[in-house]
């Protein structure tokens, strides 16, 4: 499995929060860089770029159709992921590990909370979507923020109430924010994170 490249601040303060950035299909390391900044000011950001390319979009894993997702391939980049994040918080833990993904950035992270509760303190996924029914966990003392559209047609609303239940069921401080929109993100999932973190 290969190593991600990745955008990542110089090293701050090592009690710094420290936030991973996990883009869209399509995007990249850049896409909310500076977004991460002006939510979290002084925290350190780490960015990996997606190692699979889709018709030349990148993303984090394989799908053989929409919402159809390669199994197999989303259990190794998941393990290559988890291990990533390990190594960039490092001996030392900062005073706060955060994630914010968005669509199949969200289903990376997401299926990174899965595989390893204990990394993330605090999670913000955008529009996810897990067609699977995740493992028990233990998520106590975690917060996890979910943003969506009422009329997603990538992320139906069901799916997303249903991974807001499971984490809420599995000891997670769980908030969920819809706007009436789609896929797309909107001005006030944006006002939601902010408020969040």
């Amino acid at each position: 499995m290969s190593q991600y490249d990745f955008r990542a601040d110089e090293k701050t303060d090592a009690s710094a929060p420290l936030i991973f950035l996990f883009h869209g299909t399509g995007g990249d390391e850049n896409q909310f860089f500076e977004l991460a900044g002006q939510l979290l000011p002084g925290a350190r950001r780490v960015a990996p770029r997606g190692d699979v390319s889709e018709n030349g979009a990148l993303r984090y894993f394989r799908r053989t159709g929409e919402g159809v997702y390669d199994m197999a391939d989303l259990g190794r980049r998941t393990e290559a992921m988890t291990d990533f994040i390990r190594a960039q918080i490092g001996p030392e833990r900062p005073s706060r590990v955060l994630g914010l993904g968005y669509s199949n950035g969200a289903n990376i992270l997401a299926s990174v909370q899965f595989a390893a509760p204990e990394l993330f303190d605090v999670t913000m996924l955008m529009h996810p979507l897990i067609p699977f029914a995740p493992p028990a966990a233990d998520f106590s003392g975690r917060k996890v923020l979910i943003t969506a559209g009422r009329r997603d047609p990538i992320a139906p609303a069901g799916a997303t109430q249903t991974l807001a239940d499971y984490f809420s069921a599995n000891g997670a401080e769980t908030q969920l924010a819809w706007h009436d929109g789609g896929h797309e993100v909107r001005q006030e999932e944006l006002a939601a994170l902010a408020q969040f973190v």
